[in-house]
């Protein structure tokens, strides 16, 4: 932990004592609203604490437009870069969850990166940097939208991204508010979304990522029903031994009007410290 304190300070060019108070003032301020332990022994909290702690971070437009959404070009391989040389290797949503069950060992330092939508920049600004630093993603695909709508990817796009290491999973048919429909038509997003990815792509659709990041344990019981191993929200936090498979953290990354990288380091370092105080997740 001390090593990505010290990483992140030398980063963002913040002294490493400032970097730790902001490190604390962030846990005091957030950190009771999020977590709280659910650890019964002291060998659960040891076994949660000890084991592997992936970072799932949360894009969605790479560009320059002045939206919430969007990361720059620029900031965004600066962030890939950091990332890089920090020595951070990208997993699967697959090897994440062998992970987790105990199937096979993470690697050191483990990322997941992930783009909700499909947007067409995807391909065009985020794969060509991805490719740069060897670093792979994943993308949750809206397939109503694919090779139907010009903002969005098409299928031949999807194909090339995945032959070059880009993992492509479910984000619903058509991206509506899951929480507000009847069990049939949530039902039928979840299961419709990962049979076409299916026949587009050859290859089975296992994870998903609710729109909006919004779900509930009904919703998830649907997602697991139609044949979902894991599911991820936009909740805020990292994923461990102690998150629900079908309620997975993410650390989404906005555009912001201040430094968006000094935001990048500041919420990488965050979601360690929570860690590094001994909180565990609702």
């Amino acid at each position: 932990m001390a090593t990505i304190t010290n990483s992140l300070a030398k980063a963002a060019n913040v002294p490493l004592i400032d970097m730790k108070r902001i490190f604390f003032i962030a846990l005091i301020v957030i950190g009771l609203g999020f977590y709280h332990s659910q650890a019964q022994t002291v060998d659960e909290i040891s076994n949660i604490a000890d084991g592997s702690k992936i970072l799932v971070l949360n894009y969605h437009q790479i560009d320059n437009k002045s939206t919430p959404l969007s990361v720059s070009p620029a900031n965004f391989e600066a962030q890939m870069k950091f990332l890089s040389e920090s020595g951070c290797i990208t997993i699967t949503p697959d090897e994440l969850y062998a992970g987790l069950n105990g199937e096979m060992e993470l690697p050191p330092k483990p990322v997941l990166i992930t783009f909700d939508d499909g947007y067409i920049d995807n391909y065009t600004n985020a794969f060509p940097i991805l490719k740069k630093y060897n670093l792979r993603a994943t993308i949750f695909i809206i397939p109503s939208f694919t090779s139907v709508y010009p903002g969005y990817m098409t299928w031949e796009q999807l194909k090339e991204m995945e032959a070059g290491g880009i993992t492509i999973e479910s984000h619903t048919l058509t991206h509506p508010k899951l929480e507000e429909l009847p069990d049939d038509e949530i039902r039928s997003e979840l299961l419709n979304s990962k049979t076409l990815l299916e026949e587009n792509l050859g290859h089975p659709i296992e994870f998903l990522a609710y729109p909006t990041g919004t779900y509930n344990l009904h919703i998830a019981g649907i997602a697991q029903d139609v044949g979902y191993k894991g599911a991820f929200t936009i909740k805020y936090g990292v994923v461990d031994k102690g998150s629900n498979f079908f309620a997975l953290e993410r650390v989404p990354i906005f555009n912001t009007a201040q430094n968006t990288m000094k935001d990048f380091y500041e919420r990488i370092a965050w979601r360690q410290s929570f860690e590094e105080f001994g909180w565990t997740k609702k």
